[in-house]
C-alpha cells in the first residue's frame, strides 16, 4: 500500500532510553495559567493536555513546575506536583494524554535566585552565589551543602510522585538560568569551594542531583535535560563547556533538549523565547554543535521557533538534530501535524510566533490566531447551527474573515462585502515589514482558507458595502467588520508631500530612502516596528509620542514588546543582521511625554510637558498616530434588520486576537 506521508523523519520513532516516542515532535514546555489558586489542573487544563495528546506529538512536557513551595517559585498559577494531596489531577491529566497514545512529562525547576519574593515562604532566596536579579529578593542565602541536599531530595520526591501518577518522565529544567544552570555558569556561580570555581566543580551539583534521581525512578522512566546551549553573554556558560558537561551528564539522562540563553535577563530573552524579530530555528546551530560531538551518544532535540514541518523533516534529515520540541505553532493549529502528514499544508494556520500565547497575570494560555485555544464547551470548537441562516459579512480583514470562515463551518450561507481587492485587511501592509514574514504566511493563510470554505463566488472583492447591495442579499443577519481607519489629528503640516501613513511606508506604497532621517510621530506598536524597519534600512529614526517611552509600542504581549523597546532604547540592531547580514543600521531615539506641533520645511516642532519647543530636523515624516473606529462605513448597517453585529475593530481597536475572539464568539452565536 502506498504511503502518502511525505516526511519519512518527522513521524519515524524515536528510541529514548527505553522509552520509543511515536514521533520526532515533543510537545514544549509552556506554563498555561489554568490551574486552581491551590496548584492543580483545572478541567480546562486537562482538556487542552488532551487536545494536545490529539495532535501527533511524542510527548507532552507541562510547563515550569517548582520542585518545592518554600523557594523555588517564580510564577503564579503553576502545577504543584509537590504533595501527595495533589494526586488526583495528575492521574487525570496523565490519563488524558495516554488515551491519544502521547506520553506525559512535567518540566521540574527550582528557580534559585529567580525566585518570586511574594510567592515563597521563606525571607529569601537560594542560590549557588549572590547574584541577584533587579526586583527579585534582595537577600540570596548562599547554598550550603544542607540546601543542595534539600533541593536534590526535592527534586527526586516530585519525580517520584509523578512516576506513581503514571508519568512517563520528566524534563529536568536546566537552561534560561534556573537553579541547575545557576550552578553550571561561570557568570552566576563564583564560590571557589567543591561546588565552584572550576567548570569540573560546577558540574558537581548537577550531576549529583540527575544520578540521585536516575537511581530513584529506575531505567524506564525518562529523564530529559533541558539545557542552553550557549548562555550568549560573554561571562556564561558556552557551547563547549556545555558539551563537556553533558559528555557527564548522559550517564543519567536519556535525552537533551537544547535551547539558548537566560529567560531572567531582557537580551537573554531572544534566545530563551524567541519572538518573531528573529529567524525560526534559531537556536539549532548550538543544538548541531551537540549533536555532531562524536562522544554525544543520546538523541538531541531542539526549541526555538520551530514552526513547520518542512523545517523540522529538513533538520532531522540532515543529521544536525533528532527532534525538536515545539508548542506555538501547536498551538495556533493543534491538527498541524495531521495535517502535514495528509498533504494538507495550505490549511495549516500559520504561528505568528507573538506571544500572545505567554499569558500573563491573571490571564490564561490563549492564541492570537485560535479563538478555540483552551476553552471549554461552547466555544472549544465549532458547533453546527440549530436553524440554517443567510448572513452578510462586511469586510475582508481579521475579523471578517475569522467570521466567515466560522459561519460557514456552522452551516450558515455566507456573502462577504471587501471594498479592496484582496483579504487580510491591514495585514496586507504590515506584513510586509522585514521581520514580518510569520504575519505574511498568517495574511495569505487568510486569503486561502477563507476562499476555500467561503467560495469565491460568494466573496465580493472590489466592492464597498452599501445599504443597497447588502439588503440585495436578504440577509437574516449583518456581521460588520469593516475595520478601523487612521487617526489623523489637525496638525499643520500633516498634508505635506514629505509626509506619509504608516500603512503606506510599511507595505512599500510609498519609499523612504535608505539613510534617510525620519520621525515618525507616534510610539505604538505600529511606529515603533516601522521605525525599526527603517532603522534597518540605515536610516536615522526619532519616535515621538505624548506618552512617556516606557510606554511605548503598546498593542502586543509585554515579552515580546519588552524585546522590541530593549532593541530600540539600546541601538541593538545587530540582533537583526541574521535576518539580513548585508542590513545597514541606522539609529532610532525615542522623545516621549512630548506633542507633535507641526510639520514644515523638513522639521518637526515638538513641545514637551514643561512647554518647552524642540525642532527636529527630518528628511520625511511618518505618521503613526494610531487607528479609530470606521464609524461612517459603522453607521451605514445600524438599523437595516433587527440582527446587526459588529467585530473586531468596530468594537475596540485593539489587535490581531481581539479580531479573531470578538468574530468567533459573535458568530458562534448567530
Amino acid at each position: 500500500m502506498a504511503s502518502f506521508n511525505r516526511y519519512t523523519h518527522l513521524f519515524t520513532p524515536l528510541k529514548v532510553g527505553t522509552t520509543e516516542y511515536r514521533s520526532r515532535v515533543e510537545f514544549s514546555p509552556m506554563v498555561c495559567d489554568m490551574t486552581s489558586a491551590s496548584g492543580e489542573p483545572t478541567q480546562g487544563y486537562i482538556d487542552f493536555v488532551e487536545k494536545q495528546a490529539e495532535s501527533g506529538v511524542s510527548i507532552i512536557h507541562l510547563g515550569a513546575t517548582p520542585v518545592d513551595q518554600k523557594n523555588s517559585v517564580d510564577y503564579r498559577a503553576e502545577l504543584d506536583v509537590t504533595s501527595e494531596d495533589k494526586i488526583a489531577g495528575l492521574v487525570m491529566i496523565a490519563e488524558a494524554a495516554h488515551r491519544h497514545g502521547s506520553k506525559i512529562s512535567v518540566e521540574l525547576v527550582h528557580a534559585g535566585r529567580g525566585a518570586d519574593p511574594d510567592l515563597i515562604t521563606t525571607e529569601y532566596a537560594i542560590a549557588p552565589s549572590n547574584f541577584s536579579i533587579p526586583g527579585k529578593p534582595a537577600y540570596i542565602k548562599i547554598m550550603d551543602n544542607r540546601d543542595i541536599d534539600e533541593v536534590i531530595d526535592a527534586f527526586v520526591d516530585c519525580a517520584l510522585r509523578l512516576q506513581r501518577c503514571k508519568f512517563d518522565g520528566v524534563l529536568v529544567h536546566g537552561a534560561h538560568g534556573n537553579l541547575i544552570a545557576q550552578f553550571l555558569s561561570p557568570r552566576t556561580n563564583t564560590r571557589d569551594d567543591e561546588w565552584g570555581g572550576s567548570p569540573e566543580r560546577r558540574r558537581r551539583f548537577p550531576l549529583k542531583l540527575l544520578k540521585a534521581m536516575r537511581e530513584a525512578v529506575g531505567p524506564d522512566f525518562v529523564l530529559e535535560l533541558r539545557i542552553s546551549g550557549d548562555e550568549i553573554f560573554p561571562d556564561g556558560m558556552h557551547t563547549p563547556e556545555v558539551i563537556d558537561f553533558l559528555k557527564e551528564a548522559q550517564e543519567y539522562i536519556d535525552i537533551v533538549n537544547v535551547s539558548a540563553g537566560l529567560i531572567v535577563e531582557e537580551f537573554g530573552r531572544f534566545y530563551s523565547m524567541p519572538p518573531y524579530f528573529r529567524k525560526r530555528g534559531a537556536n539549532v546551530p548550538f543544538a548541531k554543535a551537540i549533536k555532531n560531538d562524536p562522544d554525544i551518544h543520546i538523541p538531541v532535540s531542539v526549541a526555538g521557533g520551530m514552526i513547520t514541518a518542512d523545517m523540522v523533516e529538513e533538520y532531522i534529515a540532515s543529521g544536525d538534530i533528532d527532534g525538536v520540541s515545539m508548542a506555538r505553532a501547536l498551538l495556533a493549529d493543534p491538527d498541524m501535524l495531521n495535517k502535514s502528514y495528509r498533504g494538507l499544508d495550505d490549511e495549516i494556520r500559520p504561528c505568528l510566533r507573538c506571544w500572545m500565547c505567554a499569558g500573563g497575570y491573571g490571564t490564561h494560555i490563549h492564541c492570537a490566531v485560535n479563538p478555540q485555544l483552551a476553552r471549554t464547551f461552547r466555544y472549544s470548537k465549532v458547533w453546527k447551527a440549530d436553524t440554517k441562516k443567510k448572513v452578510v459579512v462586511v469586510g475582508g480583514g481579521v475579523a471578517g474573515t475569522q467570521a466567515a470562515r466560522t459561519l460557514i463551518e456552522r452551516g450558515h450561507d455566507v456573502v462577504l462585502f471587501e471594498k479592496g481587492g484582496e483579504l487580510g485587511g491591514h495585514l496586507t501592509s504590515i506584513s510586509q515589514l522585514p521581520f514580518k514574514d510569520d504575519m505574511l504566511f498568517y495574511t495569505q493563510w487568510i486569503g486561502r482558507e477563507t476562499k476555500r470554505l467561503v467560495g469565491a463566488e460568494n466573496i465580493r472583492l472590489n466592492t464597498e458595502a452599501t445599504a443597497e447591495n447588502v439588503m440585495a442579499e436578504n440577509p437574516d443577519a449583518i456581521i460588520v467588520a469593516v475595520g478601523s481607519v487612521p487617526a489623523r489629528p489637525p496638525i499643520p503640516g500633516l498634508d505635506a508631500g514629505n509626509v506619509f501613513n504608516v500603512l503606506d511606508v510599511d507595505s512599500g506604497r510609498k519609499n523612504i530612502p535608505d539613510g534617510s532621517t525620519v520621525v515618525v510621530c507616534g510610539g505604538g506598536l505600529s511606529g515603533c516596528e516601522s521605525a525599526l524597519a527603517l532603522a534597518m534600512k540605515g536610516c536615522d529614526v526619532t519616535i515621538v509620542d505624548m506618552i512617556p517611552t516606557s510606554e511605548f509600542a503598546q498593542g502586543g504581549h509585554d515579552l515580546s514588546r519588552s524585546m522590541l523597546l530593549f532593541m530600540l532604547k539600546n541601538n541593538r540592531l545587530d540582533i537583526m543582521r541574521e535576518r539580513d547580514p548585508e542590513m545597514k543600521e541606522g539609529t532610532v531615539e525615542l522623545i516621549g511625554s512630548s506633542l507633535v506641533r507641526s510639520i514644515e520645511n523638513g522639521t518637526v516642532v515638538i513641545e514637551d510637558k514643561d512647554w518647552k519647543m524642540r525642532t527636529l530636523e527630518a528628511d520625511y515624516v511618518v505618521e503613526a498616530f494610531g487607528m479609530k473606529k470606521n464609524q461612517e462605513m459603522m453607521d451605514r448597517f445600524f438599523e437595516l434588520i433587527p440582527d446587526v453585529y459588529y467585530v473586531g475593530d468596530c468594537l475596540a481597536v485593539e489587535n490581531i486576537m481581539n479580531a479573531n475572539f470578538t468574530a468567533y464568539d459573535r458568530a458562534s452565536n448567530v
